[in-house]
């Protein structure tokens, strides 16, 4: 018997937009406690920028450019994305912990915005989105990595942060929908992997046989990976704008369709 079949659901309430914000951002304050009386929940934003930084340079820098230092312009926008996205899976993971243990059928009983529980973990893994583009770029400087705008890098890690927060919901819709954590990370990485290998982050497109190529010119990530190297380069091409569209079409559409079945299923 779930919190809610004790207490019984709610009246309905009407909730302002600025008082579903509210609630929001008082959840994802929740979330940030959970992370800093755990702080383990950061380590594989931590340790995937340096495995994969140190990793790719040394398998493809000799083969794409020559040297590592060389590959490191085109290798760091790409590894700022993929780390980015991959730690978004984790908010599918712990939303499905958290209702397995019971806790979003006792934040149904409070009088507060049905997305605010959704909105407000999702918004608290911004912490591991800043953690994971902050450690990539400060072991690519370690190796070696100058970009050419300081400040396009801080716009890329931005918007490399709000695109990640928008994917993020579609992960979450795999924690509503699955029963446990484990389905939630398989099916996630089976999503995850050609999203982001099958792209322009670490190899040119041209390389690719030709089917592949036509799916990594469509790739969303390929368009974001060209948004954050044109940043970093100090230029401000219309792939921003692309990949922003893009985040905004998908929080549109996955958000309420995400409560909704969050509110079905529980």
């Amino acid at each position: 018997m779930t919190a809610l079949d004790r207490v019984g659901a709610p009246p309905p309430i009407s909730v302002s937009v600025s008082q579903s914000i509210s609630h929001a951002v008082t959840m994802a304050r929740r979330g940030l406690l959970k992370i800093r009386h755990n702080p383990q929940e950061l380590f594989d934003v931590v340790a995937l920028p340096v495995v994969f930084t140190v990793m790719f340079s040394s398998i493809f820098g000799g083969a794409i450019a020559g040297t590592v230092s060389g590959y490191l312009p085109t290798l760091i926008p790409g590894v700022l994305v993929q780390v980015a996205v991959a730690a978004s899976v984790n908010t599918g993971v712990k939303l499905r912990e958290d209702m397995n243990k019971g806790v979003f059928d006792r934040f149904r009983t409070l009088p507060i915005a049905r997305v605010a529980p959704l909105a407000g973990s999702l918004l608290a893994d911004m912490v591991r989105y800043a953690v994971a583009t902050t450690m990539t770029i400060l072991v690519g400087l370690a190796m070696g990595y100058r970009p050419a705008s300081p400040a396009g890098v801080v716009v890329a890690c931005l918007l490399v942060m709000v695109v990640a927060f928008a994917l993020s919901w579609i992960f979450a819709l795999m924690g509503v929908l699955m029963d446990k954590p484990s389905t939630v990370q398989g099916v996630s990485m089976l999503v995850l992997m050609p999203l982001t290998f099958v792209s322009n982050a670490l190899v040119p497109v041209s390389t690719m046989p030709g089917w592949m190529q036509a799916f990594a010119q469509v790739n969303p990530v390929s368009h974001l990976v060209t948004a954050v190297r044109e940043l970093t380069e100090g230029h401000f091409g219309p792939q921003i704008g692309i990949s922003l569209l893009g985040a905004a079409v998908v929080i549109a559409v996955l958000a309420p369709l995400t409560v909704r079945v969050y509110m079905r299923r529980a």
